[in-house]
């Protein structure tokens, strides 16, 4: 029997019983279901590779650009508010997009006895793309955000299945067995095994995740590493900090007299009428002189940075980025991390390296907790940057998070609120906050760390 002879509601059975034979590493005992879902995959048109569970999907989209249609029509469909689906031939390629997503959150690439730092950062991003087609948080069924948001079960129309608390529950206990058998631990005692490693995001956020239970030459070199990559990062943005633009001339100073200021053009220029056309010469009785200073006013800024689980790439980068900016005259930098504690990061900002040591990535958000504590820190508002670092998923009530905001730009404070640095990876800002804060004049800036620094350049 090949696929064209199944009736429609049989063809999406032998797509989800390949996903149950294929979740359980039992594809060589069910190879004609297997065969079955390859030949309608063919059918359909799909890539082949949507059936591969050790593919993430990110990768996928990125080399199949056509299938983020399907991934996102199943994401309007999985929506706890969406219209239910209406009767009719079941749609093939949204079961196979739903195959893969679950296929790579619960199958055999989790199953492993050794568990690479690349598996574990795949994982974490299959699952954030899982979570966000039931309408959570990023983090959410994790444990990172301190309850969900999404749908309480996670059934397509027939009745409850798993429970909200069951799936967070799964998922909590997921991640721990695949930290507890990362393989990491025993490379980094070797320091010829170590010295292998290339330095990337996914690394440090292991380690840094990881730094608790490392002891002896493990974390030694687990320190040379996040080191290696702090140093890496922190050359890149130096760069992109001193090409960014400079603050305006102040014509109210007068300029230095001397020879790299000076304006040769316009010294010839207004000398013009002392040329004596006799002997050929230009006699010059006044120098010009460009003006070259910047109006520079002493700046305060406070960066408070989420430190939950899913902001490891905006947390490295910020904190490298902080300490850049630490680093220019006249510029008072205060540093802040926070989940549901506030921690007070500002005596090692000028190290990034010792400041992500004292990171505790994972716990929930209270986003109004850690600018309280930051308005402590304003002495002048007017003279004072506030930079948020956070996908603005409140722990608290988000009207009193935004009264919050709104008192500290009232107060004269340039607010900049910040969803998003990330080299790479699924990121998700809270819509409700997006739309807010672009209502009160300050969008929320995402994406590359260029806007960030920028931004920050025309402040200063």
């Amino acid at each position: 029997m090949t696929p064209t002879d199944l009736e429609p509601g049989k063809r999406r059975q032998v797509v989800y019983w390949r996903l149950l034979a294929a979740a359980n590493g039992m594809t060589d005992q069910a190879r004609n279901v297997d065969g079955m879902a390859a030949a309608l995959v063919e059918e359909l048109g799909l890539p082949g590779l949507i059936l591969d569970p050790n593919l993430a999907v990110d990768t996928l989209l990125q080399r199949y650009p056509e299938l983020k249609g399907d991934f996102a029509a199943l994401e309007q469909a999985l929506r706890p508010d969406a219209s239910p689906i209406a009767d009719g031939p079941p749609d093939l390629r949204r079961a196979l997009c739903y195959s893969k997503l679950l296929l790579n959150v619960f199958g055999p690439n989790t199953m492993t006895s050794d568990v690479t730092a690349q598996q574990y950062a795949q994982w974490c991003q299959d699952v954030a793309r899982f979570e966000a087609c039931f309408g959570y948080a990023p983090g959410a069924l994790r444990g990172k955000r301190g309850g969900g948001s999404g749908a309480s079960t996670t059934g397509t129309g027939g009745g409850p299945l798993v429970s909200e608390q069951e799936l967070q529950a799964g998922l909590a206990a997921m991640e721990g067995d695949l930290i507890k058998r990362m393989a990491l631990r025993e490379v980094l005692k070797d320091d010829q095994m170590a010295a292998r490693l290339t330095p990337s995001m996914a690394l440090v956020e292991q380690l840094l995740r990881d730094k608790a239970n490392l002891s002896g030459n493990a974390l030694k070199n687990a320190r040379a590493l996040i080191r290696q990559y702090v140093e890496q990062l922190a050359e890149v943005l130096r760069l992109q900090v001193m090409k960014a633009v400079r603050g305006k001339i102040d014509r109210s100073v007068p300029p230095k007299r001397v020879f790299r200021n000076l304006d040769l053009k316009r010294t010839v220029w207004k000398n013009l009428p002392n040329y004596n056309p006799k002997d050929g010469r230009l006699y010059v009785d006044r120098l010009y002189y460009r003006q070259t200073a910047t109006k520079t006013t002493p700046t305060r800024m406070i960066v408070v940075v989420d430190q939950s689980g899913s902001m490891v790439d905006a947390m490295v980068q910020c904190t490298i980025l902080a300490s850049i900016f630490a680093g220019l005259p006249r510029t008072d930098v205060h540093l802040l991390a926070f989940d549901t504690e506030v921690l007070d990061l500002t005596p090692w900002v000028a190290d990034p390296f010792e400041v992500l040591l004292r990171t505790n990535l994972g716990g929930g958000t209270l986003i109004r907790k850690a600018l309280l504590e930051a308005a402590k820190k304003i002495e002048e508002p007017r003279n004072t940057a506030l930079v948020l670092i956070s996908d603005f998923f409140e722990g608290g009530s988000d009207q009193e998070l935004l009264d919050t905001i709104k008192g500290l730009k009232d107060s004269g404070v340039r607010f900049i609120p910040v969803g998003a640095v990330t080299s790479s990876g699924y990121f998700s800002v809270h819509q409700w906050f997006r739309d807010r804060l672009k209502e009160l004049g300050t969008p929320v800036l995402s994406g590359s760390i260029k806007k960030l620094i920028v931004e920050l350049k025309n402040l200063l």
